[in-house]
């Protein structure tokens, strides 16, 4: 459903403990867009319109795909969205997740700071899952350590509590395989083949490939390079039809001294290679590029990212662009995650080029109101911003002072007639649901008078049946929305 595009005439601490991985994200943001570009135009990209996100990856567990990326944001506020940026002030990553490709809720970030306090940096993650003796699925979840390492954490959540095994990186530029060779070994991609075996790639200006330890935090055997031509960076790895598959990000050199008899890739896109015995340097045959650079679709040039992930019987490629900062009236380099539906032929393990939209990829299913669904799980926003909840992955969507804030939720299926709605928020003011668009009909006008967060409910002003989106308009001082739910 086209929010047409939600136009309006508003402008618009949590309980950590002693978890480390649950970081209070309510340092307020140094600017935002008056209005959002995907409540003026109902796009599905980005997957996130309230913060800056980049190099993305991403596994599905439990119905869900859950999607990782390098935290902009943190640089963003750290340098008051002023200069170029250079990621030094990023030592966190963002978590997301989604049942319909559209509403995509946020889990808040990983701070890998308080996690592994030795670390630099933490950019460009990659993740596996894996059940292990102990009946549970854990979570591998490798970043580039700056451009220096490779780091890993671990969880038997996809939201964490995250851990880290390791008081260094897994390998780093001293590393025997790398050192002397290599000039980074960031930018890692993780892939379990079907013998429950772990795979990792790195580099930066080279690529090399290790087959990891049953721990899955330890190196087995010897690490080998891939003779990627024209190599730059974002090593990610995939395993498809007993074939190892790695995409990695081409330079921006001139072609001039391309080595093969294919095409020629274009400046800085994405490539990948495929071997059945990756340990075996002279296997691994280039195929060809199958995502260009964003500046090839109409986007600002870029560095370049993706993953490959099939959901639900589709595949789908996560990348970034620089579309969202243009809302936040800068230029200087701040990313967003986005996803489009790609063609890739498992029998021939041929992936075929790839497009960057705004548009995004379409939804897959439809939104049920008659469970509970949180505040923090959004297709578009304006005017809020979140801070964590009582648990780990929870999020409240919180006003921001004199602005309206608004929560577009697309693809609301109503089966049967509801008969009242119940939210759970904190704060003074009115939780407005609309029909459509944030000046839309009105569905329910719920009046919040409370300092402590408590369910309300609320008889509903039209019936209805049908699939629509919702918005949800906040106006007031200080309201906290939890969630919500129709009965």
């Amino acid at each position: 459903m086209v929010i047409a595009a939600c136009l309006i005439s508003h402008q618009q601490n949590a309980q950590a403990g002693e978890n480390p991985s649950l970081q209070n994200d309510s340092v307020p943001y140094v600017t935002m867009p008056d209005v959002s570009p995907k409540l003026t135009t109902g796009d599905g990209n980005p997957l996130l319109d309230f913060m800056f996100t980049a190099d993305p990856t991403a596994v599905e567990y439990n119905g869900r795909i859950y999607v990782y990326a390098t935290n902009d944001q943190q640089q963003y506020d750290s340098i008051g969205g002023y200069g170029k940026n250079s990621y030094e002030y990023i030592k966190s990553l963002v978590m997301m997740s989604s049942d319909d490709m559209t509403n995509w809720t946020y889990h808040g970030i990983i701070k890998t700071d308080s996690i592994a306090p030795w670390i630099k940096t933490s950019w460009a993650p990659s993740i596996a899952k894996r059940e292990e003796a102990d009946g549970k699925t854990h979570f591998y979840l490798y970043f580039s350590n700056s451009g220096d390492g490779t780091a890993v954490l671990t969880s038997t959540s996809p939201i964490g509590p995250w851990s880290s095994p390791l008081n260094h990186s897994l390998v780093d530029t001293n590393t025997p395989g790398i050192a002397g060779e290599c000039k980074a070994a960031f930018d890692p991609g993780v892939v379990i083949d079907d013998k429950g075996r772990g795979w990792l790639t790195v580099g930066g200006g080279c690529a090399r490939i290790m087959r990891l330890g049953k721990d899955m935090i330890s190196v087995d055997g010897p690490i080998k390079p891939i003779r990627a031509p024209h190599h730059f960076e974002a090593n990610e790895l995939n395993y498809i039809n007993g074939t190892y598959v790695y995409t990695y990000n081409i330079d921006w050199q001139d072609f001039s001294d391309w080595p093969l008899q294919t095409e020629k890739p274009t400046t800085c896109c994405m490539s990948y290679m495929t071997s059945k015995t990756p340990l075996v340097t002279k296997s691994w045959k280039y195929q060809h590029n199958y995502m260009k650079n964003p500046g090839d679709y109409g986007y600002d040039y870029s560095n370049n990212h993706t993953h490959l992930n099939k959901f639900r019987g589709k595949w789908y490629v996560f990348y970034h662009t620089m579309s969202l900062q243009h809302s936040f009236n800068t230029t200087a380099g701040y990313r967003n995650v986005c996803v489009d539906e790609i063609q890739v032929d498992e029998n021939t393990v041929n992936i075929h080029m790839g497009n960057q939209t705004l548009k995004g990829a379409k939804q897959i299913q439809p939104m049920n109101p008659f469970i509970i669904q949180q505040a923090e799980t959004t297709a578009a926003t304006q005017g809020v911003k979140f801070t964590n909840g009582k648990s780990i992955g929870d999020m409240y969507a919180v006003t921001v002072p004199n602005k309206t804030g608004i929560i577009a939720v697309r693809g609301v299926a109503f089966n049967k007639v509801p008969s009242s709605l119940e939210i759970k928020a904190s704060g003074n003011g009115i939780i407005e649901v609309r029909r459509d668009r944030p000046d839309g009909e009105v569905i329910a006008s719920i009046k919040v008078g409370t300092p402590q967060m408590k369910l309300i409910e609320s008889q509903l002003q039209k019936n209805m049946t049908g699939t629509m989106d919702l918005c949800f308009v906040l106006k007031g001082n200080n309201i906290t929305f939890d969630e919500w739910k129709f009965k």
